[in-house]
């Protein structure tokens, strides 16, 4: 019936969320299909699969959100929904992304966390109107190369993944605002990283073998707790200081300097960290 009076009337958006859905509506995809909708919500439902005519049915569709369903692949049909901008696919049980979402020339909005994901296409680097792309909570092991080639892009969020490293190559992205790995296993991060004046929120929290930054992002790194080797309180001296009658012991991770060959960790964070808690114990 929501379908019949939204094709009846002409509708642009059409919501189909919680409705236990298990494929997709006939009525969706029947005679000349909804030509007019432009937005389709069918989020929380239990889709495995979209159908192969999807384009030709809803041809003008400029938001698709698929989020929370049980979708595993990523079929060639998308690659035909020449006008989509927003694309939501996060929470399924996606383990492969189709090259054809390179043909997503006007995709601004690109959303795959909370899947399966081992790798992404080369292709998704030709997507040039691309502004965010959350890939988060996957299992991937790398970036393509070709991410750089996203010169639209602002957001990228790559959140507790298997990720080694950051590709030099995005440090030529001229539009990153913000840039998020935390949760990864990087070791490193590249040496130009930061050197944008358009990137200013970079987050590498939990990266355990994570041990330095580079001097370009110093002042733009939000979040960089859980990083680096831990250290055992017994092998350190703490460092203090003293204003009037506020003592403040900064964390075992901000090693004392005893000779030239100790490894001081990047860690300015946690001690900002103390010195707000102890400020508002000393207030109260």
């Amino acid at each position: 019936k929501t379908i019949s009076v939204a094709r009846l009337e002409k509708h642009k958006n059409l919501f189909l969320n919680y409705r236990n859905l298990h494929h997709f509506p006939l009525e969706l995809l029947k005679d000349e299909g909804l030509q007019y909708l432009e937005r389709l919500y069918m989020k929380r439902n239990s889709l495995t699969t979209l159908p192969e005519n999807l384009a030709q049915k809803l041809p003008n569709l400029v938001e698709l959100y698929l989020h929370s369903n049980n979708i595993v692949v990523v079929p060639e049909a998308i690659g035909s929904l020449v006008k989509l901008q927003c694309l939501d696919l996060s929470d399924n049980a996606l383990e492969i992304v189709c090259p054809e979402i390179g043909r997503l020339r006007a995709l601004r909005h690109l959303r795959l966390a909370n899947n399966q994901l081992q790798f992404l296409p080369p292709e998704v680097g030709d997507l040039k109107e691309l502004q965010t792309l959350d890939i988060s909570t996957n299992r991937l092991l790398n970036l393509p190369e070709r991410l750089h080639m996203c010169l639209s892009l602002q957001y990228l969020t790559a959140d507790r993944n298997r990720l080694w490293c950051v590709p030099r190559h995005l440090c030529q992205l001229p539009s990153l605002n913000e840039l998020s790995m935390a949760g990864n296993r990087l070791a490193f991060l590249p040496l130009d990283l930061g050197r944008s004046r358009e990137l200013q929120y970079v987050y590498v929290d939990n990266n355990i073998h994570l041990k330095g930054l580079p001097s370009y992002l110093y002042n733009k790194v939000i979040g960089c707790s859980g990083c680096g080797a831990p250290i055992q309180v017994s092998e350190v001296k703490l460092l203090s200081f003293s204003s009037g009658q506020l003592t403040v012991f900064l964390p075992a991770e901000v090693k004392a300097i005893g000779t030239e060959n100790d490894h001081v960790l990047p860690l300015q964070e946690l001690a900002m960290r103390s010195l707000h808690h102890t400020y508002h114990s000393f207030l109260k």
